[in-house]
């Protein structure tokens, strides 16, 4: 008995310091599995899957060679598509101000003042406003953050930045949809197109030649596209946003990354226009800041921009001041 126990023993040690030279002989780059080689071997629709406790069955999964299309369009087009329509925009809206120049008001300041927009349509501006601004900063971190911030911040600020931001832009989201509906119900029957719209686009709004002013009611055409580009965009990200936070709610992964392609394209585009919007509000047109600034703009500012919508605030203060005038 003794000696059929010391032969497994010594039989059990060789085969372990076999087993140790085996493994330290072993090439792991020769014999580990190309992942190339493993991606090209599944079919489309599997994936390599472990296990998962919570009660998803695609948490489990490790690799989905469908994802490659858009972990590659995430990672480069994406990014390129964004930088490109903000610095080109940018660039775009410097160049014609070089050319163009800051459109003046003609008349010059007459001094007196015509109310255009009252605290409520300015509060709801700005909320739109100041959450798309932030929204769409956080996005455009999440898209180009870590080729294009994290070099330039470091590691430490880029992970402190990034995890406010996200949930700023998660949380800003519903201010911002309030306030999109809040913008349609008070503007939406000065931007139905009309026929007066016509002549404002024969005459290019008047934006790239002096002394052209064509006639608009409250809201020129080139106002209306800005405003049903923002509902209908902000709807957009509104609804593909909603699908992100609640990926449960959406379906397959390929859904929630169809979402989330569509949510950052019309994103980009918004931002395109919004920053030409602020160029117009801003530095671009002399006098046109006072109407989301104070709410009131300079008399001759508004004729020359604006003159129905003049004529049709002077007709209703006249016929105001003949209903109330005291009779003798």
């Amino acid at each position: 008995m003794r000696q059929t126990l010391s032969r497994l023993v010594a039989a059990s040690g060789l085969a372990a310091a076999g087993a140790g030279t085996a493994l330290a002989q072993v090439n792991p780059t020769a014999s580990s599995v190309n992942e190339e080689a493993l991606l090209r071997a599944l079919q489309s629709g599997e994936a390599v899957s472990g296990r998962a406790s919570i009660p998803n069955p695609e948490a489990s999964a490790l690799i989905a060679p469908d994802n490659q299309l858009w972990a590659t369009m995430q990672g480069s087009t994406l990014q390129t598509l964004s930088i490109v329509a903000v610095l080109g925009t940018l660039a775009l809206l410097v160049l014609f101000y070089l050319i163009r120049g800051r459109i003046r008001i003609e008349g010059g300041w007459s001094g007196r003042k015509i109310l255009r927009f009252n605290s409520v349509e300015r509060f709801a501006h700005w909320l739109l406003a100041t959450t798309f601004i932030i929204l769409a900063l956080t996005g455009l971190n999440l898209i180009i953050g870590r080729t294009v911030i994290l070099p330039l911040v470091g590691e430490g600020a880029f992970g402190t930045l990034t995890a406010w931001g996200k949930i700023a832009h998660n949380y800003l989201a519903w201010p911002f949809m309030a306030a999109l509906i809040m913008v349609f119900v008070l503007w939406v029957i000065h931007n139905i197109p009309a026929k007066i719209d016509l002549e404002w686009i024969k005459q290019g709004g008047g934006i790239f030649k002096k002394g052209v002013h064509p006639p608009a009611r409250k809201f020129n055409f080139g106002q209306k596209i800005v405003f049903w580009a923002v509902i209908l965009g902000g709807a957009a990200m509104s609804y593909t946003g909603i699908m992100l936070l609640f990926p449960a709610d959406v379906g397959s992964a390929a859904d929630w990354q169809f979402y989330q392609v569509i949510h950052a394209l019309v994103a980009a585009a918004m931002s395109v226009l919004i920053l030409g919007h602020i160029y117009i509000g801003t530095v671009g047109m002399e006098g046109a800041f006072d109407a989301m600034g104070t709410g009131e703009v300079d008399e001759n500012w508004a004729k020359e921009h604006h003159s129905l919508w003049v004529d049709e605030v002077k007709g209703t203060q006249a016929r105001n001041d003949a209903q109330i005038k005291p009779a003798e």
